[in-house]
């Protein structure tokens, strides 16, 4: 009788083990199998539902904490994807469905989710250990150490990423950017171009090529790369903005306006640098154009939502006397052949009759004789008079420029009347040589004493009579 008790319990236990067996090598596997299934079809609730049943009944099976992580994953629950993804850590079992391979990757792309870079890179360097020769590992492994602010070390990473697969473009992108931020940008061109070449639709590469391509004066290929980031909703009105800088940099005012006017109409957050730079350099083009109303609204903009930006104030000081003198206005902003009868308005005002008139940059010269002398036959000796109109402050180089105009001229006596001030170089080269300087205070007070031509009947309306 207790041989048969004994006989009876090796039978059980027997029995139990191989009912363990055939569930953790069968049933169980089959289970872990249709999760997966299920994972795939993108059934992610029947997926969770059957994987939280197995663990129910094993806690320790790490292959079903590992598919129901990435079913919260699939499910846009990355919390509780990293609890069981810590779970399966603690465990320490891979294979399987749980290939320790993957398992680092997602624990590296859940730790960044959550801004843990230490404990994502520590994941990528695992499977770097693990297998040497992919080059996603490094390039995922450069990105945090240029996170981290270790952009050499980030270099390295990036290099061997493009060493091990020279057609990743990111790769490319990653290590060219480091390049155009350390101006290094002839190496940072050719990253940019090689991004471009495997990733064409890496508008950022259009970008920052682009940039590149600007500031070589390369103005027509930056033009079309600024185009093809436009594309790309992140990057559309700061490629627009650097439209219109290309344009303004060609002189091209008309075409600058239409791309900055793009750009400030789809800024959704008018204080941006983005926004306020668009409205900056559309402010210069209708300063160039002498448009100078036009030009202040915008600086006005500008100043409401950050003071300081620029030479904002500045430019809205100089303009000052746009506002409440109109003659000042109408030097400032009238056109080019109406600004040469001011400009001889002002002459005559100076008892002087302008001889020879003529467009100069920014500005009219004009050649100029006294009106009368005190000694009839007495030879009148010509004056030659620059008058400009631009907001900067008069250097040396232009007060010197008139005086070698003089020399050529034969002219002994010359007059530098512009809108602006003079730098103390310039007033100091002046004070040794014959020749007068004019600012714009004393403009001011010229013009006030100068009749007007009256432009009404310098410009008659179509259809009247004259």
């Amino acid at each position: 009788m207790p041989l048969l008790i004994v006989l009876i319990l090796i039978v059980g236990i027997v029995l139990g083990l191989i009912t363990v067996f055939i569930y953790k090598t069968i049933l169980n596997p089959g289970k872990l199998s249709t999760v997966d299934l299920l994972l795939k079809q993108g059934k992610i609730t029947a997926a969770t539902k059957l994987a939280k049943q197995i663990i129910s009944k094993d806690s320790r099976n790490a292959e079903a904490h590992f598919l129901l992580g990435l079913a919260y994953i699939a499910d846009n629950k990355p919390q509780l994807a990293l609890v069981e993804m810590k779970t399966v850590n603690n465990i320490g079992n891979f294979g399987g469905y749980c290939p320790e391979a993957k398992f680092r990757s997602k624990m590296g792309e859940l730790y960044e989710t959550f801004d843990q870079p230490d404990e994502a890179l520590k994941e990528y360097l695992l499977l770097i250990r693990q297998q040497p020769a992919e080059a996603e590992h490094y390039l995922k492994a450069g990105n945090l150490f240029e996170k981290r602010n270790k952009a050499p070390k980030a270099v390295q990473y990036y290099r061997k990423a493009i060493q091990l697969n020279p057609r990743l473009g990111q790769a490319h992108f990653k290590l060219g950017y480091i390049l155009y931020r350390g101006k290094k940008h002839l190496e940072a061109k050719e990253e940019f171009e090689k991004t471009i070449q495997y990733e064409p639709g890496n508008y950022a590469a259009h970008f920052y090529l682009a940039k590149i391509l600007k500031e070589g004066h390369e103005y027509i290929p930056a033009l079309l790369s600024f185009e093809k980031a436009t594309r790309d909703p992140e990057l559309k009105v700061k490629a627009l903005v650097e439209r219109g800088g290309c344009y303004l940099q060609m002189k091209s005012f008309d075409k600058a306006i239409i791309e900055l006017e793009r750009a400030i109409k789809l800024a959704t957050n008018p204080a941006s640098p983005e926004a306020l730079y668009a409205r900056y350099f559309l402010a210069i083009c209708h300063e160039q154009e002498r448009n100078i109303e036009k030009a202040i609204e915008q600086w006005e903009i500008i100043y409401s939502k950050k003071p300081g930006f620029r030479d904002v104030a500045e430019k809205l000081s100089q303009y000052q006397e746009l506002r409440t003198d109109d003659r000042v206005k109408d030097y400032l902003t009238a056109s080019e052949d109406d600004f040469q009868e001011i400009c001889k308005a002002i002459t005559q005002s100076q008892k002087l009759s302008a001889t020879d008139v003529s467009s100069i940059k920014n500005g009219c010269q004009i050649i100029a004789v006294e009106n009368s002398s005190k000694w009839r036959g007495t030879r009148k000796m010509p004056k030659l008079m620059w008058f400009l109109r631009i907001p900067e402050i008069i250097n040396e180089s232009t007060v010197r420029s008139l005086h070698e105009k003089m020399k050529a001229l034969s002219i002994t006596r010359g007059y530098l009347i512009v809108s602006s001030t003079f730098s103390r170089k310039a007033i100091e080269y002046a004070e040794s040589r014959p020749i007068d300087l004019i600012n714009k205070d004393k403009l001011q007070e010229i013009l006030k004493t100068t009749d007007f031509p009256d432009f009404s009947k310098l410009h008659p309306k179509k259809g009247s009579k004259t």
